[in-house]
């Protein structure tokens, strides 16, 4: 599928229904939760920048950073190269 120009792949979770039950999720929730945790994971471990880090995530940038506290991760731990690259996307 194509969102805002990028391609996207689809990618499929089985999840058990009582685990939604017990997080209080819909199917929808539960697949934003994950990408967003997935996001912050992935940024955390340096293995994408902020910008792609957001984009995974399906949010802005801004609103991205803001959300990372609520994982514990500091949202200014973005290299020189990474500051560069965030600022040509934008």
């Amino acid at each position: 599928t194509m969102t805002l120009g990028c391609v996207m792949t689809e990618v499929t979770l089985e999840v058990p229904d009582d685990m939604l039950v017990a997080l209080k999720l819909t199917p929808e929730g539960f697949r934003d939760e994950v990408r967003l945790a997935a996001a912050v994971k992935l940024l955390e471990l340096g293995r994408l920048s902020a910008g792609a880090a957001a984009r995974l995530a399906g949010l802005p940038v801004p609103v991205f950073l803001g959300r990372l506290a609520d994982y514990g991760v500091a949202a200014f731990r973005m290299t020189e190269a990474e500051i560069r690259e965030d600022a040509q996307r934008a």
